[in-house]
């Protein structure tokens, strides 16, 4: 990365001597801009977003452009998703689904390594999106998106995307951060907090400096924790604790309430905000007015470390940043994000990105001499030579006994393990003290073992295998590797070494298709383990030739070992729903005896499989969500209703089917069925109210029957619906004792 200084250095930028300043006071954080394929994409283009995870990035350009970067700002993957700007980027926590929404209405949700997801394209601008930070999980499939409404969109169980407003009415929906079982966003009349665990709005944080536009002064918002929010907005910041009520004040309230635990005003026009231990790290955007002319210019940015207090914030330190092309950009230009794995903070802006980073050892020394602090800096740098005695062995060449020194002299200390990495690439020395690195409870950062693997890459092709092998995966970005062995086959295809690597690192990734690609080119003898020991019958079907040619022995053994694994049919079907047909009453067989998974998403896309030899099978093997499935589409919704109730006991997916199906008759078998069950009753009286009126449940509830949670589910039902019932009229119903 490219070194970028702040305003009393200016990089590119011609400034007086007037402003270089000398100033006392150390600086606590130093500036690179993130350069290699960055410098190339904004030169051609512009950002309009960035996302961080703790192994890559992830930026977003005007012109429609996803790049996957690593740390170092080097393009790993590029996808096309629209021709005008990306407004955001969601990823999980960790780092295998993303989450993008366009200008033009698109938005997708697809996992980095398979395209299956959710595309949709809407008919208005969507600006916002977030996944379920667990998203990978199976029951944590949402996400939400945000436009001229909030919507929460979920997988279900009949593996179908349902959408829910969670919010409308307040104009665009500027910006949106999910943390744990929290979301929050911003309007036009301020910020909303949604608990999903409970389906309740817990708090409204009203808007200040109402005369800013919101489109050109954004909110910005960050959770500190799984607990704290901070708003910065105009030129004010609202730190907000996210609490528990205290049970016996419940009653009709949310479970959760917000307090403001800190409130204060700024001096410059916020774009962006990040944690920083107990302090802030706040970019300001800043206008000054001209000499001698009454309008404003736009000068440099400033990124600030602040002390929150309960009503004043206490200034650490103040930097202003030249950034390229600031003098065009506006506070919407500008956004901050930071890597929850270290303190790094990126300064991002249409034609530069910068990184900040907490000043080190060495900085510090630099920063005594350069003040001719001598006695200050030699007693620094007594302290550390004790650390670094070593240093002797380098002097004699021994570079091998200077590497294995380090792992008794920096023991677990991080920051002297990275320095020392540093200067062993200084004297083209970083083979010596690759094998010495820490790789298990302290790791480095992934760029120190990055930096090492490129290295071995250069010129030796063995010792670059052998440290694949040796070091676990999660110590570095997959996908930076792995592009750059591609980048390097481009030039020696056949390279055996190499390609048996890239083998490995895709077994690593779980790529197994691209691993068993490989293998079989190479004839390779762990072709056969790798297909046993992942189960990769279902992607060899097209591949039998080439094992057969290979080994045809062990070919022919494991073929007939193995026939029900091997899917012949079931890769058909997924290329031509219509060209197997005359094997589909074969295939429910199959799929109920060797890969039931498969089989409710077959007996959803075919149309020429006998539904009733269907029904027959599954019910002898007593699979329930598939008779439901079956018994609906064959028209016998009531009895399919009835399997839900009876043999699931589930009242969420009885009520879920009755809201699929839209029939009266329906939601009549559902409130007969439950009206002797209280916990079926609390169900439907919180989800029913907008298909049939509440009162007609209401009405069958016997008197003297107790319903958990009552009281809450009749005050759900008023204020979500606004029904305008008397509470004689509930009491009629009820009797008195339940009213």
């Amino acid at each position: 990365m490219a070194e970028v200084e702040k305003e009393i250095k200016p990089s590119d930028d011609s400034t007086d001597d007037s402003e270089e300043e000398e100033s006392e006071e150390e600086p606590k954080l130093k500036y690179e801009r993130l350069a290699n394929g960055v410098t190339e994409i904004l030169q051609k283009d512009a950002a309009s977003c960035m996302t961080v995870h703790d192994k890559f990035l992830a930026l977003g350009t005007h012109f429609g452009k996803v790049y996957l970067l690593d740390v170092q700002g080097n393009v790993t993957q590029k996808f096309e998703i629209s021709s005008v700007k990306i407004n955001q980027i969601s990823l999980d926590e960790g780092g295998e689904h993303v989450g993008i929404c366009s200008e033009d209405g698109k938005v997708q949700v697809f996992g980095l390594y398979t395209r299956e997801g959710f595309h949709e394209h809407f008919d208005c601008p969507v600006k916002v999106v977030a996944l379920h930070p667990q998203f990978s999980r199976s029951n944590n499939k949402q996400f939400v998106t945000g436009g001229n409404k909030l919507l929460l969109y979920e997988r279900n169980w009949l593996n179908r995307w349902k959408m829910v407003t969670l919010h409308e009415g307040e104009g665009t929906i500027t910006k949106v951060k999910w943390r744990a079982n929290l979301i929050a966003w911003s309007n036009a009349v301020g910020v909303k907090i949604y608990d999903i665990s409970t389906k309740q709005r817990i708090t409204n944080v009203l808007r200040d400096n109402t005369s800013l536009r919101p489109d050109m002064y954004p909110c910005s918002l960050c959770w500190k924790d799984s607990a704290t929010l901070i708003i910065g907005w105009g030129t004010s910041v609202k730190i907000c604790a996210v609490k528990e009520r205290d049970p016996t004040e419940l009653r009709d309230l949310p479970s959760r309430y917000v307090e403001i635990v800190s409130a204060f005003d700024t001096e410059f026009y916020i774009c962006g905000l990040a944690p920083l231990a107990d302090q802030l790290v706040v970019l300001y955007y800043v206008k000054e007015n001209a000499d001698q002319m009454e309008e404003e210019i736009r000068a440099r940015p400033r990124l600030d470390i602040v002390q929150p207090l309960p009503e004043v914030c206490e200034e650490i330190s103040s930097d202003a940043l030249t950034v390229r092309h600031f003098q065009q950009n506006e506070c919407r230009d500008y956004c901050l994000e930071h890597s929850e794995g270290e303190p790094l903070f990126y300064i991002i802006s249409p034609k530069d990105i910068v990184v900040a980073k907490e000043r080190d050892q060495d900085d510090h020394i630099d920063w005594l001499l350069d003040k001719k602090k001598y006695e200050s800096s030699v007693s620094h740098y007594l302290v550390i030579s004790l650390v670094q005695g070593y240093v002797s062995s380098v002097h004699k060449g021994d570079y091998d006994a200077a590497a294995r020194k380090c792992q008794k002299v920096l023991g677990k200390n991080m920051e002297l393990w990275e320095n020392e990495v540093y200067r062993f690439k200084t004297i083209g020395q970083l083979k010596a003290i690759s094998q010495y690195l820490p790789r298990g409870d302290l790791r480095l950062r992934p760029a120190i073992y990055e930096m090492i693997l490129h290295e071995f890459l250069k010129s030796d092709f063995e010792g670059f295998a052998m440290l694949i092998r040796e070091w676990p995966g999660e110590l570095y970005n997959n996908m930076t590797i792995v592009q750059a062995v591609n980048d390097h086959l481009k030039k020696d295809p056949a390279n055996h070494t190499l390609l048996t690597t890239l083998a490995e690192l895709y077994t690593y990734d779980q790529r197994y298709d691209k691993a068993l690609e490989i293998y079989l080119r190479l004839r390779h003898k762990d072709v056969y383990q790798l297909i046993h020991k992942h189960n990769l019958f279902s992607s060899i079907e097209d591949k039998i030739v080439l094992l057969m040619d290979f080994d045809k022995e062990k070919a022919v053994d494991m073929l007939l070992d193995n026939e029900d694994k091997i899917s012949y049919l079931h890769k058909l079907f997924k290329r031509d729903h219509h060209k197997g047909q005359k094997y589909h009453e074969r295939q429910i067989s199959l799929y109920a005896e060797y890969d039931r998974p498969n089989l409710l998403p077959f007996l959803r896309e075919s149309t020429h499989c006998p539904l009733e030899k269907a029904l027959e099978i599954c019910q002898q093997r007593n699979f329930v969500e598939e008779t439901v499935f079956l018994l609906s589409r064959m028209g016998n919704c009531r009895r399919a209703l009835q399997m839900v109730m009876e043999e699931l006991g589930d009242v969420d997916k009885a009520i879920e089917f009755a809201k699929d199906q839209d029939d009266a008759e329906l939601w009549e078998d559902l409130i007969s069925y439950s009206i002797d069950k209280p916990p079926f009753i609390t169900g439907l009286l919180n989800n029913i109210g907008t298909h049939v009126d509440p009162i007609l449940l209401i009405c069958h509830i016997k008197e003297g029957m107790e319903i958990p949670n009552l009281r809450d589910s009749l005050v759900k039902i008023l204020q979500d619906y606004n029904l305008q019932v008397r509470p004689c009229h509930i009491g009629m119903c009820l009797g008195t004792q339940n009213a």
